[in-house]
């Protein structure tokens, strides 16, 4: 579900088809953030006893980047909105969704940014990469020079934060453009990349939808998973109403900006 964020809005419920029961697997075993089969029986143990602290009241930041026509806006438009609109206009700066999940019965908010692509708007968008929790580094599967700005962008994300404190994704696109053979051989690359960068691979097509829904499910999770194991280690034995009342107020659970025109390609 995509929503505006203003000032004084409530949070919308979440979508049944937003519920995440048990931990999403990964895209290839030898390019995952980790390969175990489920939650952290910490964090398991956590949500059931509700001593999650505030995470339920938590937006996750995820920044979007990129070359310029990788796919960036259809990769989240096709998540958040079920749409594919071929007709592609850049991003202009930035713009971004939000998406509210239930993990483990804990509900979780990711917020999207997608970021511009072209040259001339890099400062702009660079402004907004601070603060990310997950950073996500988008190429085109059949564009091998895309995939060589990987490192570039992986540069730019984490001069504006802790790379200790941050988990990384790369995530080829338009994976239905490109043949088995072709795949192939791009995907032996990408998979080196997210090996040597510390990234999780995962090669989606936002025309198809294949790959996206279980993308960001894993995505999501894998934030969930990082912020209620902080929570842990910062709260100790407290339990969640003890926190609650102290921080949830408006001003810790919503943050604004400028919504630019939405634009699309895969």
């Amino acid at each position: 579900m995509s929503v505006r964020v203003s000032g004084m809005s409530v949070l919308p419920p979440v979508r049944r088809d937003r519920v995440v029961a048990q931990l999403p697997q990964y895209y290839k075993k030898e390019a995952a953030m980790h390969t175990k089969g489920d939650f952290n029986n910490k964090v398991k143990t956590a949500c059931q006893q509700q001593r999650t602290g505030t995470v339920g009241f938590k937006i996750s930041k995820v920044i979007v980047v990129g070359d310029l026509a990788v796919g960036k806006t259809c990769l989240i438009n096709r998540f958040c909105k079920d749409a594919f609109d071929k007709n592609y206009k850049a991003t202009i700066g930035v713009d971004f969704e939000m998406e509210r999940f239930e993990v483990l019965g804990v509900p979780f908010s990711l917020q999207l940014w997608d970021t511009a692509g072209q040259e001339r708007f890099k400062c702009i968008a660079s402004t907004y990469y601070r603060g990310a929790q997950v950073v996500i580094i988008a190429f085109d599967v059949t564009d091998v020079a895309s995939l060589g700005h990987v490192r570039q962008w992986l540069e730019d994300a984490l001069k504006e934060n802790d790379p200790t404190a941050v988990q990384l994704f790369l995530v080829g696109t338009k994976k239905d453009l490109s043949s088995p053979a072709q795949y192939s051989q791009i995907e032996q690359d990408a998979i080196k990349i997210a090996q040597e960068i510390s990234a999780e691979y995962w090669a989606v097509s936002s025309l198809t939808g294949e790959n996206v829904k279980e993308f960001f499910f894993r995505v999501a999770s894998l934030a969930f998973e990082t912020n209620v194991l902080a929570e842990l280690e910062k709260s100790g034995p407290r339990q969640i109403g003890d926190v609650v009342r102290i921080n949830s107020t408006p001003n810790n659970l919503y943050a604004t900006s400028k919504k630019k025109q939405p634009n699309c390609c895969h």
